[in-house]
């Protein structure tokens, strides 16, 4: 009996080596199976990896040594700030024929320094041109549109005379439905207000080239363009008392802080900025500049009670000067835009940048949990672009003794900040959808409970 049921040594060796060969069979089996599954999924992985790379190259500017440490700043505002296909601040400018859409004498509008053509610019190609946005289009500002997403609405510019510029633009545009009426409460060019009867729509601007408190010190300055004391941490009343009954603000500031400045905090002189003055701390342009805007952002975070519109950042745009400085024989006489290859935002320019859109995250954060909204008009790019679009000699006769003679620093009308209101009016757009889709949620979560 015993003999029957053991196995020999050599049985025993051949059972192993079957259960071995069963094994191996079964894992070159599964191997067969999932190889090519897992190697599919690497695919993707790489495809994806590398779809992303691409994206984000075409979706940043050009930002030289520093584009490591604010990509992310960059990056992720704009995710959250296209028109949610893709990023309509990223792309190219393309010839437009049928432009432009106001004329210098169809507009009233048009500040005289920016009247290009009625000063005499030879050449015209400058307002034929648009912004097309990498993988998708920007349309063409639609004004009736316009005027019945902000029916029974208010909107203001605040900041200095390129945001009065664009304000200036987006009434030209208007103009083709609508000419508003003069309401302002003042007589001061500085503080308008017009109103557009058919729509009870208001459009306001408030002068505020700092944004916050600042006193000339010094109306020669170290280089004659006056000494300005600046109070960084005490926002410029005239503008921040004034927002509360306004659905939006715009905001938005740059070329002053080219100027000289003190700086003062609590009360008490801190620094300056190419003031020339022993022993006094040099501080860069960017410091007070982002400081500027820390400042501004927190006051209207501190009118959460009363305040309960969408705050809009238009970013830096910078200016064209070349062959010397604004005063020192520097003009802008290229007639036609760069190729987003050909040119980078680099030295202040990028410092600037990146200190408006260091705060706006922060201000977005912080907005989040007060219920404010904070947005980007991101216009740096496309106007990076457009050194053939300021006036340069043609803002005056010439004749005439200005203090800018050869302007490269606003912008001639019509022409290329009219793309801002494009995109003000596309972020208005995307706004009014995303307040739907809150308002739908909320009336859903109701009906929940109540059931």
């Amino acid at each position: 009996m015993d003999q029957m049921i053991n196995i020999s040594p050599s049985s025993k060796v051949v059972h192993k080596t079957r259960s071995i060969v069963l094994k191996v069979a079964f894992i070159l089996i599964l191997l067969t199976i999932f190889t090519p599954l897992l190697l599919k999924k690497n695919n993707n992985n790489n495809l994806y990896h590398s779809y992303t790379a691409d994206q984000k190259s075409s979706t940043r500017l050009i930002l030289g040594k520093k584009e490591s440490s604010s990509r992310a700043i960059i990056d992720d505002d704009k995710k959250s700030n296209g028109n949610g296909k893709c990023d309509i601040f990223t792309g190219e400018w393309v010839a437009n024929p049928e432009a432009p859409y106001y004329t210098n004498k169809s507009c009233w509008a048009i500040h005289e320094h920016q009247n290009c053509i009625k000063y005499g610019r030879p050449d015209t190609d400058f307002i034929k041109w648009r912004w097309k946005p990498d993988g998708c289009e920007l349309p063409i500002f639609n004004p009736s549109q316009f005027l019945e997403i902000v029916r029974g609405k208010r909107l203001a510019f605040v900041g200095d005379s390129v945001a009065r510029n664009q304000m200036q633009s987006l009434i030209c545009l208007l103009s083709r439905v609508e000419y508003p009426i003069d309401v302002s409460y003042t007589p001061d060019e500085y503080f308008k207000r017009w109103f557009y009867k058919t729509y009870n729509f208001t459009l306001a601007t408030f002068w505020t080239p700092f944004l916050v408190k600042a006193k000339e010190n010094d109306p020669n300055g170290p280089n004659g363009t006056g000494l300005f004391g600046l109070y960084l941490d005490e926002p410029d009343q005239k503008w921040a008392t004034q927002i509360d009954e306004f659905d939006y603000v715009v905001v938005s500031v740059g070329h002053w802080f080219h100027r000289p400045l003190m700086y003062y905090e609590n009360g008490h002189l801190i620094g300056c900025r190419f003031c020339n003055i022993k022993n006094l701390t040099d501080y860069p342009m960017s410091y007070g500049y982002q400081r500027a805007f820390h400042t501004a952002f927190k006051a209207i975070l501190g009118r959460e009670s009363s305040f309960k519109g969408v705050t809009y950042l238009r970013t830096f745009a910078p200016s064209h000067f070349e062959g010397g400085e604004w005063n020192k024989g520097g003009n802008c006489l290229r007639k036609k835009p760069y190729r987003s290859n050909e040119v980078s935002l680099e030295g202040i320019n990028l410092d600037l940048y990146i200190a408006q859109m260091k705060e706006l995250k922060v201000a977005q954060r912080r907005g989040r949990e007060r219920g404010l909204k904070f947005r980007v008009i991101d216009a740096t790019q496309a106007m990076l672009l457009r050194p053939d679009g300021h006036p340069s000699r043609y803002g005056h006769w010439p004749e005439e003794k200005v203090a800018l003679y050869n302007d490269c620093v606003h912008w001639c009308l019509p022409e290329p900040i009219d793309t801002w209101n494009d995109f003000l009016l596309e972020m208005l757009k995307k706004e009014r959808a995303t307040t739907k889709e809150e308002n739908l949620m909320y009336q859903n979560q109701r009906k929940m409970r109540i059931n």
